[in-house]
């Protein structure tokens, strides 16, 4: 009988072995990180708005005091200032609070911002206010769609990829 004790100690030591081994879990794997720049995102939001000469698009007329503040928004844009860019888009927007247009503006620069959340609410607004057909409905779906890329949402980004194509509507073809 001593001979089979230390082949039974052996036994359990490998079964007490095994049962722990069983009970850990592999962790999970890390989250993806996306190495897609704000950047990136804009011109991923520029090219789903596109331009078609075949399709209708409708522009309201504006305010030349909100057309200033846009072109300056759109200067310090291009000079790379975003804050005040962002600036003053919000000025133009305390006076035209429901214009689908700088709505989207200033969603866009959120969007470059890294502001994801925010260029999602701005957009949103935008759509909720503004057409359901053309460049700029495309505009507001994908920079919803990049925000919810941005925060690997992915589900979200496909719903909101899917309404881009809606937004495309021919125009009337005249003989």
């Amino acid at each position: 009988m001593n001979s089979l004790l230390p082949l039974r100690s052996l036994l359990a030591a490998v079964a007490a072995a095994v049962l722990a081994a069983a009970c850990t879990s592999t962790p999970p794997p890390p989250p993806q990180i996306d190495a897609t720049s704000p950047a990136q995102r804009m011109a991923a939001v520029l090219a789903a708005a596109g331009v078609d000469d075949k399709e209708l698009s409708v522009q309201p007329l504006r305010d030349p005091q909100v057309d200033d503040l846009r072109e300056t928004a759109a200067a310090h844009r291009e000079a790379g200032d975003l804050a005040a860019a962002g600036e003053a888009l919000n000025q133009a927007l305390l006076q035209v609070e429901d214009d689908p247009g700088i709505l989207q503006e200033r969603a866009e620069i959120a969007l470059l911002q890294g502001d994801w959340a925010r260029a999602e609410t701005l957009a949103r607004k935008a759509v909720a206010l503004g057409s359901r057909t053309g460049p700029l409905c495309r505009r507001h779906w994908a920079t919803i769609e990049q925000a919810h890329l941005a925060r690997a949402e992915q589900e979200n980004a496909a719903s909101a990829h899917a309404q881009i194509e809606r937004c495309t509507v021919p125009g009337i073809i005249r003989y």
